[in-house]
């Protein structure tokens, strides 16, 4: 009967090891900006088969140019609450301007790493970074869109 009851405690055991392994396995963790923005840019380099100094620079390059975007701040379509009593016209003079300010900073940051890519690549391969990271975009967007979706 001991050796009956150890048996069953020794599976008992066994089975609620294997399920906190695999639970800890299948759960999937979210990539960090920092990490997407790598595997983004290690993809890209991979497609465009650079050599192993140009794929360095183009990783450092392209997390750089990444960063300095998100400092920019929030996206267009994520709503940032107003303060205070402004008017409706006042509130959109100032979200129009607000957009404007944030898209020149952006084009300024492409611009600038247009420029530093100028250095180490090709015209083609800057235009073939362009659109595959376009095409990531989508890809992104089309898979959280996704997401959304099967939640309701």
């Amino acid at each position: 009967m001991k050796l009956f009851f150890r048996l069953i405690l020794l599976m008992v055991a066994f089975i609620g090891f294997n399920t906190a392994t695999s639970a800890q396995e299948n759960g999937k963790q979210r990539m960090t900006r920092e990490q997407l923005a790598e595997t983004q840019a290690k993809h890209i380099a991979h497609q465009l088969a650079f050599d192993d100094e140009t794929r360095d620079k183009f990783i450092e390059t392209y997390c750089q140019c990444q960063k300095e975007i998100w400092s920019i701040g929030p996206r267009h379509g994520k709503k940032v609450r107003a303060n205070g009593a402004n008017t409706p016209d006042q509130n959109s003079e100032q979200a129009i301007k607000a957009r404007f300010e944030k898209s020149q900073k952006l084009l300024d940051i492409r611009e600038k790493y247009y420029a530093e890519y100028s250095k180490f690549l090709t015209q083609k391969q800057i235009q073939r970074v362009y659109e595959l990271e376009k095409q990531i975009m989508k890809r992104l967007s089309n898979k959280k869109k996704g997401n959304v979706k099967r939640r309701r």
